[in-house]
Formats: structure tokens, sequence, C-alpha cells
């Protein structure tokens, strides 16, 4: 049973973790899009125009990608996972409907028209187009976390007789406590993401010296709502998510912190420390006194509970894992802040596009918001295990009775050989099209 579970977990994992490698970057660069048509709108200068239509060729790929491996997902709910989907369908099945029904069509159908309408249509409508394609894939965001969120914070439920979970109050779906912060966590992450994409890309122009003007336009874009997405991700998102996390889960945040023993007069907060499960401590740790204390609760003496407060049976199943996740996710954050204000502060001197240093630095961690993104993740799914519904339905209790080890291991390493091949052709398409380039449109 616990192979069985061991591999369930695993193969959802690794299907999760590279399919939204690919909808992290379409929910920001569809703004950035939104943003280049727009201002293309406004000043007719082409170069913008132009600039919307690469960027959204990129988006097309990853929109793609998004959705094949998406699909298995779905599937994953019925095979690996048919005792949660059978006790919960009736609730998350309404959030994944609308998703799939209302988001995903919406997203879809305005693509086909961005990438091929814009003559048939005309500039304004081809922008409201555009508009209509970024609306899509934050409004499918929305849904999925929406669906994420009550099972962090189960709401507007109640349980049968026979165990099944059934809505007695739609509404409490969308006014959960944990969905706002959630989604707005999410999402501007996703501009981070963008972000570095879009300036990456651009430092790549500059430093191999070709397409400079759209080189220029890029890394100048890319770096200014790179500033403003990694400061509000971090504030007041990421702290909003936390003091939830706090008050929901604190468990989960002893663990995250790395918090063995509940201190008096105040929690340090750790910058580096391996958790060490046998003797309840953290090793060579590196810490700032009363620091978490006060970002938690304004009050340097308020009180943390750590993990000696709580039974070792409602543990996050991986406590090294989740306290790993967190800090990765919460170190990069804090470079990508440093590096995009930098790049800010070189943009306003007029000296960013000669600062080499910078542009190798972007193009250099172009793929760390992935990482950020993924341990971000992580850490949210991590932090809810043993349940699957927090507090009410065990991950155990959850996974299908009549699917094999064997079988889930199998499947997993077909899955790992497919996407293996899927990557590289994604990664060959893509490479085509930045080394081609944005094209200049005379008129």
């Amino acid at each position: 049973m616990e192979d069985m579970l061991f591999y369930d977990r695993m193969q959802f994992a690794f299907t999760i973790t590279f399919h939204y490698l690919f909808p992290q970057l379409t929910m920001g660069l569809s703004l950035i899009i939104v943003y280049f048509k727009g201002k293309y709108l406004v000043t007719k200068v082409e170069k913008y125009n132009d600039a919307a239509k690469f960027w959204m060729k990129i988006f097309a790929l990853n929109f793609a990608m998004g959705v094949v491996t998406g699909i298995p997902m779905e599937f994953q709910f019925g095979t690996n996972w048919a005792k949660f989907s059978e006790l919960t369908g009736g609730i998350i099945g309404q959030t994944l409907a609308m998703e799939g029904m209302f988001s995903f069509f919406l997203e879809s159908s305005f693509l086909g028209l961005f990438l091929f309408g814009e003559k048939l249509l005309g500039h304004k409508l081809h922008f409201v187009t555009g508009f209509l394609v970024f609306l899509g894939s934050w409004a499918s965001g929305f849904l999925i976390i929406a669906t994420h969120s009550w099972m962090q914070h189960p709401v507007g439920y109640e349980i049968l007789e026979n165990g099944k979970f059934v809505l007695n109050n739609f509404s409490a779906l969308f006014s959960n406590p944990w969905l706002v912060p959630s989604y707005l966590h999410n999402q501007l992450a996703s501009v981070i993401t963008a972000s570095f994409v879009v300036a990456g890309i651009g430092a790549f122009y500059l430093l191999n010296k070709k397409h400079s003007e759209f080189g220029k336009l890029f890394v100048k874009t890319g770096v200014v709502f790179g500033l403003i997405s990694s400061v509000l991700v971090a504030f007041p998102t990421g702290d909003w998510t936390a003091k939830n996390v706090v008050k929901y889960q604190p468990v989960t945040f002893a663990a995250m912190e790395g918090i063995f023993e509940t201190e008096e007069g105040g929690s340090e907060i750790v910058l580096i420390g391996q958790p060490n499960m046998l003797e309840k401590k953290l090793d060579n740790k590196v810490a700032v006194p009363n620091i978490l204390s006060f970002l938690t609760y304004q009050k340097f003496d308020a009180e943390i509970k750590g993990l000696n407060e709580f039974d070792e049976k409602d543990y996050p199943t991986n406590v090294p894992g989740l306290y790993y996740a967190y800090h990765i996710m919460v170190g990069l954050g804090t470079i990508f802040i440093g590096l995009m204000f930098i790049a800010n502060i070189q943009l306003y001197r007029k000296k960013l596009y000669k600062t080499k240093w910078v542009l190798w630095s972007l193009l250099f961690l172009l793929p760390f918001p992935y990482i950020a993104n993924t341990t971000g993740w992580y850490t949210s799914e991590l932090g809810r295990q043993p349940w699957l519904v927090y507090n009410l339905l065990r991950t155990a209790d959850g996974a299908s009775p009549t699917v094999s080890a064997g079988n889930t291991l199998f499947t997993l390493l077909g899955f790992i050989g497919l996407y293996l091949l899927l990557g590289l052709l994604f990664l060959m398409l893509v490479g085509k099209i930045i080394n081609k380039g944005p094209q200049f449109v005379k008129h």
C-alpha cells in the first residue's frame, strides 16, 4: 500500500511539475503581450506590434504544450485518485468543469484570432482578442486555484452519510479566505517568469548584437515588469499567504520555517540550516533573533508554535523537503528583487544596454523563476500533506485501491520518456523562433 501511494504521488508530482512549466509563462506573458499591443495602439510605433506578434508565437507553443501535458492529469483523478474523485467530485468538479468550459475555450478561441486575424479584424479588435486571451488565461488560473484553495482550507461543504463531500454554499468557494492571496501570489509569480524570459531573450539579442532594437525593448519591458512583480510577490501577497498558513495550518508554518521548539520571547528567522529529524533541530543554522515574530505578528516577542506543540502524525510528511522548497523559493525571490532593482537603476541612468554583467545576469537567471515557481508549489503541496483535503481526508484514503504500484510505475516511466521527447521538441521550436527573431513589418 505504501509503495502504491508513493508511486501515485510521484506520478502526479512529475506530470504536474512538467505541466506547470508552460502555464506559468503563458499567464504572465499574456499580460506583457497586451501591454505591447496596447502600446502600439497609443503610439503607432510598429515595433510594439511586431513584439506582440513575436511573443504570441512563443505563447501559442507554450499553450499547446500546456494542453497536451494538462489532459493526463485530469485522467489521473479517475485512475490513481479515484477515491478522492468519488468523495470530493461534487465540489472540485464544479471549479474544474468551469475552468474547462469557460476559461480554456475563451483562451483557445481568441488565441487563434490573435494569431491569424489581424488583417481581418483591424488593430483595435486585434487588441481585444489579445486581451481576451489574457482574461481567459488568468480566469483559468483563478478557477484552478479556487479548487486548490478548497483543498487547503475547505469551506461551504457538508459530508453525507456515505462520506461524500457536497457543496452547501456555492459562493463560499469564491469567498474562501485562502483564495485571493494565493491567486495574486501565483499570478505575480507567473509575471516574474515572463519578465525574466522577455528580459533574458532581450539580453541575448544585445549580447549577440542582433535584433538590437527589439533587444532593448525586451530588456526594458522585462526589467520594469520584473521589478514590480518581484516586489509585489514578496509583499503584500507573499506576506498575506504566509499569514494564512500561520492561521489555518500552524504545523505547516512551523515546518516551513524549521521551528522545532516553541521559543519564548519571540521566534528567530532562519537564513540557513539543515533539518535534523532525528534530534528535532536545525543543524548549522544561521538565524536573526525575533524577526520571524515581527514579520508574522508585527511584535518582536510574539510566540510562534513549534513542531513540538503538535502530534507527530499530523506533521507534514516530508518536513526537510518542505523546509528546503520554501527557503529556495524565498531565497530566489530575494535575488530577483535585487537584480531587477539594479537593472532599473541602470535603465534610469541610461546605461543598462551597455552594462554587460547585468545583461549576462538576466540571461543566466532566465531558468530560475521556473525553479522558484516550482518550489513555491512544492511548499504548498508538501505543506498540506498528509492531507488531500486539509484535516478532513488523508492522502492515503484518496488513492485508488485497485491500481497496483507496478502499473503506476510503468506509466510513470512512460510519461518521463514521452515528456522528455516533447520537451526537446518544444525547445527546438522555441529556439527557432528566438533565432529568427521578431520581424519588422513595413507598411
